[in-house]
């Protein structure tokens, strides 16, 4: 049986992380392709060299071009500049429009039946982006965020109320950034509601926590996160890879659902084999939905900035 093949493009932080995390549940041969040379080739020697000792077969091959990531199942994007501290995400906008572009044409030009994982920010607009150069349907072109911000969420609420993150349930949608919306209303820790547990008070400052998770990361660094991101990634391809049919808050193309139209933003799907597989809507708050609209008009704002903008 041959082994599912899965391309990442983009060798920085984020990009081997992912690699990395893929390699290591075992399942698929992975490529990772970097214009810097010997960046993805170095990076994979390496995390093949770890297999030995943590388990997995060394099936990861570095390469700075394309040739070689032919009939992939699945591309992943992170390419792009990442976002520095004295910089908006609406700064990223111009360069990695260009980036995501190219690599995009690049990618699916080779493996015309993969589906396609958005990861590099702007994340809302780069979809807008991947999706116009690569033609595709909706289904197989969607972008990575909404995993990332509810497990800040979710460990945050893990933090406060002393309890398991594995037993905290919760969602985080909209736009990937400032603008996000968790979704107080969904959240609950071993089944039981978070207002239950914890004061308005605290849920509003967990809430304001969440939405400003990456910015805090860069404050401390000096540059984006990669650890949870690429766990992230990982989570999404593990289950389009292998079918899994998991109801997960991913930023997809909306045609009407949430009373919102011709817009990527962070919606739960269901996904499996065939990319997004269904867009589950959710009863909200009235609040909720008017911050879900809010957060739709700003990210079409960043997505006016594109060049060839909706």
């Amino acid at each position: 049986m041959s082994r599912i093949k899965i391309t990442v493009v983009g060798a920085g932080n984020v990009g081997a992380t992912v690699a990395q995390e893929i390699v290591r549940a075992n399942y698929a041969d992975v490529v990772v392709v970097d214009i810097k040379e010997g960046l993805a080739e170095g990076k994979a020697l390496d995390i093949n060299s770890a297999g030995s000792v943590l388990g997995y077969e060394p099936r990861l091959i570095g390469l700075d071009g394309y040739e070689g990531t032919e009939g992939s199942d699945i591309v992943v994007i992170t390419a792009g500049v990442p976002r520095t501290g004295d910089m908006s995400r609406d700064d990223l906008v111009t360069t990695n429009e260009g980036i995501v572009s190219s690599v995009t044409r690049e990618a699916v030009e080779r493996s015309p039946d993969a589906t396609l994982i958005v990861v590099s920010n702007p994340l809302d607009a780069m979809c807008h982006v991947a999706k116009d150069a690569s033609g595709w349907p909706r289904e197989r072109v969607f972008g990575m965020a909404g995993i990332l911000d509810t497990a800040r969420f979710r460990t945050f609420i893990a933090w406060e109320t002393g309890a398991s993150a594995q037993d905290v349930q919760a969602l985080v949608l909209g736009g990937h950034g400032d603008q996000m919306v968790p979704i107080v209303s969904a959240t609950t820790v071993g089944g039981v509601p978070l207002p239950k547990l914890v004061s308005d008070q605290r849920i509003k400052a967990l809430v304001e926590r969440t939405r400003k998770g990456g910015g805090e990361v860069v404050q401390l660094l000096g540059t984006s996160a990669w650890y949870a991101p690429g766990a992230a990634v990982a989570e999404i391809v593990h289950a389009v890879a292998l079918d899994q049919k998991r109801v997960l808050p991913c930023t997809a193309h909306l045609e009407g659902e949430f009373g919102i139209e011709g817009l990527f933003m962070g919606v739960p799907v269901k996904l499996g084999a065939g990319g997004i597989e269904e867009i589950v809507e959710l009863d909200l708050s009235d609040e909720e939905r008017s911050e879900l609209g809010r957060s739709a008009e700003a990210v079409r704002e960043v997505v006016g900035v594109l060049a060839g903008s909706h």
